[in-house]
């Protein structure tokens, strides 16, 4: 994904979105292994999500949480909220963010919310459609997020200024 933000210099925060425990059956009985889904982020525009599998819970984690800060993305955002509507998509899993006003809250499901948060949005509203599977929900906002575009950068793409685009 993106490899040019350095998760050294963020003080990231971690919240453990599900840990799943799998089993392999083998001869003489099931063997059995913990996946975790981690997002980590800095409250501040960056944030990433990384899964991680193990014997025991804590090492699931602990991967995971490595894997999430190679995956870290950095969100656009307007004040509070994001600076347009999105439709992030991932397999069937789909969720919708409108920008909120002021005031709004993250109103959010479960995986999305933690997302949200850690990317440092305070106003939001969701929905998710489709399939309501933790790692495609992640995977579908991550994917909305880096959609997202700033009002500067659609004006330097059409080659106007801001104010055109505004009216």
């Amino acid at each position: 994904m993106n490899t040019s933000i350095d998760p050294n210099k963020l003080d990231l925060e971690e919240r453990v979105v599900a840990v799943n425990r799998v089993s392999k059956v083998v001869k003489g009985g099931r063997r059995m292994r913990f996946a975790a889904i981690v997002v980590v982020g800095d409250k501040n525009g960056h944030v990433g999500f990384g899964t991680g599998k193990a014997q025991e819970v804590p090492e699931a984690i602990k991967k995971a949480v490595d894997d999430a800060k190679k995956n870290l993305i950095s969100v656009p955002m307007v004040g509070t909220t994001i600076p347009h509507e999105v439709n992030g998509r991932f397999g069937s899993g789909k969720v919708l963010m409108k920008p909120a006003t002021e005031g709004t809250g993250v109103i959010s499901g479960g995986p999305v919310r933690a997302v949200l948060e850690l990317a440092g949005i305070g106003d939001i509203l969701t929905k998710s459609l489709g399939s309501n599977t933790p790692i495609n929900m992640i995977r579908a906002t991550i994917e909305g997020l880096t959609q997202l575009k700033r009002a500067e950068d659609v004006a330097k793409l059409r080659g106007k200024s801001i104010e055109e685009l505004l009216g």
